[in-house]
Formats: C-alpha cells, sequence, structure tokens
C-alpha cells in the first residue's frame, strides 16, 4: 500500500509552524543559527529554547529588513522570561545588496545578535 503524500497546503501549514534553524555541532558547544522572519515571536524563542536545552552554548539570532524588530524581540523575552542565564555576547549590523523582480538593486539591512549561555 503506497503511503500518502501531503498536498500543498498541509506542506505550506507545516512551514508557518516551524522556524527556520541551522543547528551546529552541540559537542562543539559552537551552537546554532536561528533565522528571524515573518512567524509569531514565541516560534523563534521555543527554537533558541531548544537549542540551548539540546547543549548548546552559543546562539545566533539573525534577521534581515522588516524582520529586525521581532529578532530583537525574541533576544528580549528570551533573556527576560524563559533563560535568564543569558547574557548578551554581541551585535553585529551590516547592509546587503539584493535582487528585486524588476532588476533593480536594493538594500537590505540586516542584525545578528550572539547570546552565549553563562
Amino acid at each position: 500500500m503506497m503511503e500518502q503524500q501531503p498536498n500543498n497546503a498541509e506542506r505550506r501549514e507545516k512551514a508557518k509552524r516551524a522556524p527556520r534553524t541551522a543547528v551546529g555541532n552541540p559537542q562543539r558547544a559552537d551552537g546554532g543559527v536561528v533565522f528571524v522572519g515573518n512567524k509569531p515571536v514565541m516560534n523563534y524563542v521555543l527554537a533558541c529554547m531548544t537549542h540551548l536545552n539540546s547543549g548548546s552554548n552559543k546562539i545566533v539570532v539573525k534577521a534581515r529588513g522588516r524582520a529586525i524588530p521581532r529578532a530583537v524581540d525574541t533576544v528580549e523575552v528570551l533573556r527576560r522570561s524563559f533563560a535568564k542565564g543569558v547574557a548578551l555576547e554581541g551585535i553585529n549590523l551590516s547592509t546587503g545588496e539584493v535582487d528585486r523582480e524588476q532588476g533593480q538593486k536594493s538594500r537590505v539591512s540586516a542584525i545578528e545578535i550572539s547570546l552565549s549561555k553563562q
């Protein structure tokens, strides 16, 4: 009997729930990267907590453009409510060029917030 494949609507709904993360090797204590987008802040806080609970000592929260305030909110909620032993290690700001649909180039701001477990 063949397994039924999920349809596109189910895939989109699943993608809405799970934040995009990149996992480092927990044995090396590098930590992970959480990419912040359009999902609710608590989804990203949960992703950060998952990295911390899996043994990572460092987390980097990254965002571009309009998602930057959501990344800052994520870090503040994480530090103040969920992981009180997490310290701010550094903030990197940058600007990159992105090709738009009309063939024009546009500048987009980006932020990387580094956190470490104390």
